[in-house]
């Protein structure tokens, strides 16, 4: 399995990256498959330096505040209006119960039908896995001011048998269903959102460095890759932060870099 850093700024894009989208891609029974965890400001452009929209087997959406899905308006224009038809099936779309709606809302479309004739809507159910290819996708209730955020934790069977795990933690503030999420992953990717010491009055929106290191000491995570940084925190104190409370491989994640898991 590889992981390709899409989009990691955090709540809005930034001037070095889009907000948060995440493309995972494997070889399985002869073919290449292609998911993204969320999809957020301003990352379609960028989706598009490393795949063609077109082989997208499915979005996966952690929750629904616009960083994370709002460029779903974008892949539905280029479903709809690309000269000759999609070539494909209907894009599969999981996320939170009401995804349809509010992604037609966005684009000021009836959700009748909506966005559906170019998306497959499907909605999470908590800790029940979905399989899409070789990627088994368990969505894990976090703790986030918005209704079912989720963190996901996405299993990957290779065709030699190996099973590589990467847990993305969605946006969330500690709690039990991130460590949950994460627990023994081989590549934990950790929004790390709030600067320690400037942040530290607020609780229950992200986590910070300290915080973010911690659960991954706590989910015994092999690597641990911060991300959702937006442009006003410092990575230096993250990682410092972070770096005192998880002793593994530590890094900031940066738009652009694949990692192999």
């Amino acid at each position: 399995m590889r992981l390709t850093i899409i989009g990691c700024s955090g709540s809005f894009p930034g001037p070095q990256s889009p907000a948060s989208c995440y493309l995972l891609t494997a070889e399985y029974q002869g073919r290449t498959w292609r998911i993204i965890l969320d999809l957020g400001s301003g990352a379609l452009g960028a989706l598009q330096q490393h795949i063609a929209l077109e082989t997208l087997d499915a979005v996966c959406l952690s929750h629904l505040h616009p960083d994370h899905y709002m460029d779903l308006c974008g892949l539905h224009v280029a479903v709809r209006w690309r000269p000759g038809g999609w070539p494909a099936e209907r894009i599969p779309v999981y996320g939170p119960s009401g995804t349809d709606e509010r992604i037609a809302a966005a684009y000021d479309m009836d959700p009748d039908p909506g966005m559906h004739p170019d998306f497959h809507f499907n909605t999470w159910q908590p800790r029940v896995p979905v399989e899409i290819g070789p990627f088994r996708i368990t969505p894990v209730p976090v703790r986030h001011p918005v209704a079912e955020p989720y963190a996901l934790r996405v299993e990957c069977t290779e065709d030699d048998g190996r099973v590589t795990t990467v847990a993305y933690s969605g946006d969330t503030d500690a709690c039990e269903g991130l460590v949950e999420a994460a627990r023994d992953s081989d590549l934990f990717l950790c929004e790390a959102a709030f600067e320690d010491g400037r942040d530290d009055h607020l609780e229950g929106v992200h986590l910070n460095g300290s915080r973010a290191g911690a659960a991954g000491t706590q989910a015994g995570a092999k690597r641990l890759l911060l991300t959702h940084i937006p442009v006003w925190t410092d990575h230096q104190v993250l990682m410092a932060y972070a770096a005192r409370e998880y002793d593994g491989d530590l890094a900031v994640a940066v738009s652009g870099v694949t990692y192999d898991i």
